[in-house]
């Protein structure tokens, strides 16, 4: 019985604390981390974190000249761009319109697919760009949409995260790194991405030393850090245990559960239109989504 519950004790899990990420992207900036210092340091801890776990597991991490190129790709698109923008969007909008914009990506992942003929057209799918495009414009276009109006500019930086997330895939999908797993390949991203963040924050003068013993700041960077590192290991162990169309429900999970964070952390007070744009995103990404049944993939 419990090992038949796993899957969903982890999806549950990943859904609750990738939920609770953008709360706490949210706190760490409040408490005087810059956006790329904050990005530095939860993708090295996350990466050292995968090291030490895919080590444990007798599957050193290793990265070759023929791969390297190809990992600082997927490195700029899967962690360093995307963070910096997750963090800078996190100190300017709310913690649940910040989850849904993130809804976006698995979206923008067919509608780029399409475009590349990776996938083909689908009257349904196509619908449901069409209404997650929608649940954007219900954002940024109503005057009493959101809390602050100037806050606009900071959803479409926050979309651009998006974008980014659904290019890392579009690539994953085209070009495999033989004898890599997934465990392996998101330590090598968080760790080349990393560097980069580490680069660009001592130039930009954007890096910050955390503080020992830990203050709010660190802890709050170590808790993004474990989320990051915990949340996807167990996605790849649902989408090994139960497949991939189990294992995507969690944007469901994420997005209602960053919403709700918002609220119980911040008294977040949403407006109709950020509930109108949700409820919107969520249809979208039902629409996007494989039409098969869920229940039929989960392995028993």
């Amino acid at each position: 019985m419990l090992r038949q519950s796993l899957p969903w004790i982890a999806l549950f899990y990943m859904g609750s604390v990738w939920g609770l990420s953008f709360s706490l992207g949210k706190i760490a900036t409040s408490l005087g981390g810059t956006p790329i210092g904050i990005a530095f340091w939860s993708s090295l801890i996350s990466g050292l974190l995968l090291l030490i776990f895919t080590t444990a597991r007798g599957r050193p991490m290793w990265i070759t000249s023929s791969n390297l190129m190809l990992f600082i790709i997927l490195a700029l698109l899967g962690t360093a761009i995307p963070s910096v923008c997750f963090y800078y969007a996190a100190s300017k909008i709310p913690a649940g319109v910040l989850a849904i914009t993130v809804t976006l990506v698995p979206i923008l992942t067919y509608a780029f697919a399409t475009i590349l003929k990776i996938e083909v057209l689908s009257v349904r799918r196509i619908t449901g760009i069409l209404f997650g495009t929608l649940a954007i414009i219900l954002l940024v276009v109503p005057d009493t949409s959101l809390p602050d109006q100037k806050a606009v500019i900071w959803i479409l930086v926050a979309c651009l995260s998006s974008v980014c997330y659904a290019s890392e895939n579009i690539i994953l999908a085209k070009r495999s790194l033989t004898g890599i797993g997934p465990v392996r390949l998101a330590c090598g991203m968080s760790l080349i991405g990393a560097c980069i963040l580490g680069i660009t924050g001592y130039f930009t003068n954007n890096l910050f030393i955390i503080s020992i013993p830990f203050d709010q700041l660190t802890w709050t960077i170590l808790g993004l850090s474990i989320i990051n590192a915990t949340a996807y290991t167990l996605f790849v162990f649902t989408i090994t245990r139960s497949g991939p169309l189990f294992a995507s429900q969690v944007g469901y999970l994420v997005t209602l559960s960053g919403i709700f964070w918002g609220i119980l952390l911040f008294g977040e007070n949403n407006s109709v239109w950020i509930w109108s744009s949700l409820a919107m995103m969520l249809l979208g990404l039902a629409l996007v989504s494989p039409k098969k049944r869920i229940l039929n993939s989960v392995k028993t």
